[in-house]
């Protein structure tokens, strides 16, 4: 428990040092460009998430989780009355600021293992944030995300596959038993660990008490979009 704790702590110097680097995974520009073939394959299967989230018709107010530089806010608010956008980074935040470029997007820094929702959403958004969740703190996670909906409001989140292609060239995954990941800044010379729980599943969750429940938590899917990959609460 005290690595996981550690991991924790480290993972926000990670991703604050991190902020101004960040697109380049998403892009798949500098360590993470993984060659014409595969570059290919993730930037089609960005298309089927976008895809996936315009279906989805999120409306009203909207609660985005570790947004960071905006990839999704951009996407979310084009739909959205309001979005809260709440990230442990403020250097994330800033750069999401400017990108965005929205009123009707609030910003709060906080650490999402401590926050605690102060009003109820008609949906919560994730973009690879789950895999970033240690097992031992997930059950309390997904009780946060329903404590913040109201009722029938909706969840959509997605994450990326425990694959070498998920992350930089120079960075090794750790082994299946272990949920700490060393990573590396473009500089080279700091390195942190952060949590890797790697997966990838698409879901659009209602927050009933129907079929098809997280235990627990309140969170029932209405309709898997895509899921080659399900995350189990467990």
């Amino acid at each position: 428990m005290d690595n996981i704790r550690k991991a924790l702590t480290d993972q926000i110097t990670y991703y604050q040092l991190r902020a101004g680097e960040y697109d380049q995974w998403w892009y798949r520009q500098g360590r993470y460009d993984r060659g014409p073939a595969a570059n290919t394959t993730w930037f089609n299967e960005a298309d089927q998430i976008r895809a996936a989230l315009e279906q989805a018709s999120f409306t009203g107010h909207i609660l985005e989780l570790a947004p960071g530089t905006g990839i999704w806010t951009k996407i979310l608010i084009s739909e959205a009355t309001t979005l809260t956008a709440i990230d442990a980074s403020s250097e994330m935040i800033s750069i999401n600021k400017n990108r965005v470029k929205s009123p009707r997007v609030s910003y709060l820094v906080a650490n999402l293992f401590n926050w605690e929702p102060d009003q109820h959403y008609d949906a919560v958004f994730f973009g690879f944030w789950l895999s970033h969740v240690p097992r031992e703190k997930l059950p309390a996670f997904l009780q946060q995300v329903s404590r913040s909906l109201r009722t029938e409001g909706k969840v959509f989140f997605v994450d990326g596959l425990r694959t070498h292609s998920s992350t930089a060239v120079d960075h090794q995954l750790p082994p299946e038993n272990t949920q700490i990941l060393t990573r590396k800044l473009d500089d080279g010379h700091a390195f942190f660990y952060s949590i890797c729980v790697c997966c990838r599943a698409i879901y659009l969750f209602t927050n009933t008490n129907t079929q098809r429940c997280w235990p627990l938590h309140g969170l029932c899917c209405q309709g898997r979009i895509q899921a080659p990959t399900v995350c189990h609460s467990k």
